[in-house]
């Protein structure tokens, strides 16, 4: 049962990660710009902190499986999570304007990003949470399966990304970095 688990949760993982990339950094950082408008400069700052929050649950929960101290902070960052969420939900629908607001397809995929996000998470929360008719406990120690290993490697590889798009978030508020990534922009895209 446990391994099964962390594999779903491996490929959630994985779906979430490449579909995310697309959607916050194709999409958002290069397609649409999202930090150069004035109207949309909110949103950014929300997928910011999406993007820390992100970092930090990969890190607290994920790859210190076994740490409960970092659980209980990472389940913090979770509900911190959620309420960002609720927020970026919230204000878009207004700070898109300047585009015509939110493409239906666009909806869709933060659709999925979010529910193959959430799903990983609440996966790996069933592999950490013991229910006991006495109580609820966590699980201290897992035993080293191919399930687990593998959940292990793909959380661990995906820290360096997280690292660098959350960095790169900060850095287009600065007008200099943003200027010279816009000149990334290809005649494609």
């Amino acid at each position: 049962m446990m391994e099964t688990a962390f594999i779903v949760s491996s490929v959630l993982l994985i779906s979430y990660s490449l579909l995310a990339v697309f959607d916050g950094v194709f999409l958002h950082l290069y397609k649409y710009r999202l930090y150069e408008h004035k109207e949309s400069r909110f949103e950014h700052l929300i997928h910011t902190m999406r993007a820390f929050l992100f970092t930090g649950i990969l890190v607290s929960l994920f790859i210190n499986i076994e740490n409960n101290n970092l659980f209980v902070f990472g389940c913090l960052l979770i509900v911190a999570d959620i309420i960002t969420l609720v927020l970026d939900a919230y204000v878009e629908k207004d700070i898109r304007q300047f585009m015509g607001g939110l493409p239906r397809w666009e909806y869709i995929i933060h659709l999925l990003v979010n529910g193959l996000h959430f799903a990983a998470i609440a996966i790996f929360l069933v592999t950490k949470l013991n229910f006991q008719s006495s109580g609820i406990s966590l699980v201290n120690k897992f035993s080293h399966s191919a399930g687990y290993d593998t959940f292990q490697i793909i959380a661990k590889n995906l820290l360096p990304g997280a690292i660098i798009i959350s960095l790169l978030h900060v850095l287009l508020y600065i007008p200099r970095f943003s200027k010279y990534f816009n000149k990334l922009q290809l005649k494609c895209c």
